[in-house]
């Protein structure tokens, strides 16, 4: 009987990472890792060689030293008194809500201006055409110079909003050519702070963000038996009323029982008090960088409109669908595949375009760490990494929770 045997297999040998092409390429990418890493190393040991024979070794103990300057408007307490590492969270804190701030208004408007450069009246369309051409092609540096300018020069001082004999002085938001005054939102039966040693939470905003979690929880378990019944019976019920009171009667419970209520501004003398007094340096960074932003935005959102196909408005409209309608539930939650990812980049060119607050003088991060402290204690490698870092840090986190969100609306293939 014959009988069959597998071939012998052959031994490994060294000559085989180089000869061999199953290991050649693991070998050269095993090689020039160790290159890289070893050039870093090389490089990193002859700065810190440098430094100490210039007498600064490399070290950030400078950042629990004094700071001693003080920065105007900190979320958080903070006085010339404070460590480095504290004038860094604050201008961290302040870069997050430039940030914020830019990127919810950005949205909105360039979602709109995006939808109108397709509308058929001849007149808007090109008016957001150069809006889109304007706000795109000149630097957003100059933007910032031009409206932080007709802020402090266009707009009036404080003491000229003097009410005449017989009315009150008090406004829902007044823009002076020092800052702006806008109505402050309190509590008057307040839970109360965390003190978490770095800075203070407050448990009303805390309660709330609960109410809210719990809000949302309930509207998905909503949506879910809405969605269970219509392919049961195929009719979905009307839940549009459920979801109204889902969303604002806890919220409007919890205000009512916090003593929610709103403290607008007041002119005292020569200033406001009563409301939150926003310097004209954040209201500029926060215009410029939403008005710049949001023209790319819109030629994204106008990009991601035309990729969908002509057929499914036609489609929505054989059945009745007006316009508006097609468009909020047709056509931007397919176009939302294409628009999220470069959303993505503009998200984070805007946090990063955030460090051009020092032209203005608004203390963010880079005027901080990157500014004073850098200047103060002359760390700059170490003042410059941590920077870098912190910027590096921000970027990931916001690319991984829009990458979560894409993944979530990308077309699911079966």
């Amino acid at each position: 009987m014959a009988t069959t045997t597998d071939a012998p297999r052959e031994s490994f040998r060294l000559s085989m990472l180089i000869y061999d092409t199953r290991y050649r390429s693991l070998t050269i990418q095993v090689v020039v890792f160790i290159l890289v890493m070893a050039g870093m190393a090389w490089l990193v040991d002859n700065v810190i060689r440098n430094l100490q024979v210039l007498g600064r070794p490399f070290s950030f103990d400078f950042l629990w030293n004094r700071a001693g300057y003080d920065i105007p408007s900190p979320l958080i307490e903070y006085s010339s008194d404070s460590t480095h590492a504290r004038a860094w969270l604050v201008g961290l804190l302040n870069t997050l809500l430039v940030a914020a701030m830019g990127c919810v208004t950005a949205t909105v408007l360039g979602v709109l201006i995006g939808v109108l450069r397709l509308s058929r009246n001849w007149l808007i369309g090109r008016l957001m055409t150069v809006y889109v051409e304007m706000f795109r092609n000149v630097p957003l540096l100059l933007w910032i110079l031009l409206i932080y300018t007709v802020l402090i020069e266009a707009t009036p001082a404080p003491n000229a909003y003097r009410p005449a004999e017989g009315e009150s002085g008090v406004y829902a938001f007044a823009v002076t050519n020092r800052y702006t005054a806008v109505p402050d939102l309190l509590f008057s039966r307040s839970l109360g702070e965390i003190d978490i040693g770095i800075f203070k939470i407050s448990n009303d905003l805390l309660a709330i963000a609960l109410v809210l979690g719990l809000s949302f929880y309930a509207y998905r378990r909503l949506r879910a038996h809405a969605t269970a019944v219509q392919q049961a019976t195929g009719v979905r019920p009307v839940t549009w009323w459920k979801s109204i009171l889902i969303w604002v009667v806890p919220v409007a419970a919890l205000l009512v029982a916090l003593g929610f209520h709103v403290n607008f501004p007041e002119l005292r003398g020569f200033n406001f008090v009563g409301g939150i007094n926003l310097p004209n340096s954040l209201v500029a960074l926060w215009l410029a960088l939403s008005l710049y932003t949001a023209a790319f935005i819109a030629e994204i959102v106008r990009a991601g409109i035309m990729a969908i196909s002509r057929g499914q408005t036609e489609a929505a409209y054989s059945l009745g669908l007006r316009p508006g309608r097609t468009m909020s539930l047709v056509i931007l939650p397919q176009a939302l595949r294409v628009i999220i990812p470069p959303l993505i980049s503009q998200f984070l060119n805007l946090t990063k375009n955030s460090s051009l607050a020092i032209a203005v003088g608004y203390l963010d991060l880079r005027g901080t760490l990157g500014g004073i402290t850098l200047n103060q204690t002359g760390r700059e490698l170490e003042a410059v990494m941590l920077m870098m870092l912190t910027y590096l840090v921000l970027s990931l986190i916001i690319s991984g929770v829009m990458n979560v969100y894409n993944a979530r609306v990308k077309l699911k293939e079966r």
